[in-house]
């Protein structure tokens, strides 16, 4: 019982390190075999997964990525992710043509508010059309990535590079009283997923930001003016508050997927 136990809890390892990483349960398994052939102690493991994870992430995915037609977003410059965990969890992947367009949008951003960086969010794993991302439902193919609101310091206005999210999901420009309220309806009508990033509020710093319209509309232009972009998603309240509507490409995403009010979906075709 104790051995199945044990051979369980090394299965749930690979299963939970493979969804969160891809690579992860490949790196757990080689370690696994590692301890068996040199009977290994517990901290030695776990040292030999981080310099063999470490490894294959930073240096052997970003070359065997281009086979699958993915790259890595940059880790650093005027396109950035917002948390470096999600380069460390290899989330930042996506098609050379997607690179291109945002390496140019963060140009454009920079130029027209100096000192200003575009920070990603989740983007799509390095290898496989079709291996998902999860929480999301369409980060399967190269195309996609989130991109973070830009926000201001509530006490000066000024133009800030903080986040009141620490991962930039969970911070929620909501619905006001006379705006739809997709994220009501969408939890009357039973679709939990909608409202399941709820719990990161207990750690949003809403006191400190607030939203800056004026950046991120510049942004949300920008992409859907590119004839390479397909889609653009945020909550239809934001659309209207923000005047996109004459913008076709900025949509609804449904009440399958997670609430969009507290970041920017872009996908190229």
């Amino acid at each position: 019982m104790i051995k199945f136990l044990y051979l369980l809890l090394h299965l749930l390892m690979v299963v939970l390190l493979t969804v969160t990483t891809q690579v992860g349960g490949l790196c757990y398994v080689a370690v696994l075999v590692l301890r068996s052939v040199l009977h290994l102690k517990k901290m030695t493991s776990l040292l030999a997964f981080l310099l063999i994870y470490g490894g294959f992430s930073w240096l052997i995915v970003p070359i065997l990525s281009p086979v699958f037609g993915r790259v890595p977003l940059p880790v650093a410059g005027t396109l950035r992710p917002l948390n470096i965990m999600t380069c460390a969890l290899n989330r930042h992947y996506v098609t050379p043509q997607l690179k291109r367009q945002l390496a140019e949008v963060a140009r454009k951003m920079n130029d027209g508010f100096p000192g200003t960086d575009v920070n990603y969010l989740d983007a799509n794993f390095p290898f496989f059309i079709g291996f998902p991302l999860f929480p999301h439902l369409s980060h399967d193919d190269g195309k996609k990535v989130d991109l973070a609101f830009f926000f201001t310091e509530k006490a000066t206005g000024e133009r800030s590079a903080g986040n009141p999210s620490f991962i930039g999901y969970g911070a929620f420009d909501a619905p006001l009283g006379d705006e739809v309220n997709y994220p009501e309806k969408c939890s009357s009508q039973g679709f939990a997923m909608y409202n399941m990033l709820d719990f990161m509020r207990i750690f949003i710093d809403d006191d400190k930001y607030e939203v800056d319209v004026e950046r991120t509309t510049y942004l949300i232009r920008m992409l859907a003016k590119d004839p390479a972009t397909s889609k653009i998603f945020i909550e239809p309240h934001l659309k209207t508050r923000w005047n996109l509507k004459q913008y076709k490409k900025i949509r609804f995403q449904g009440c399958h997927s997670v609430r969009h009010d507290d970041h920017i979906h872009s996908q190229v075709f």
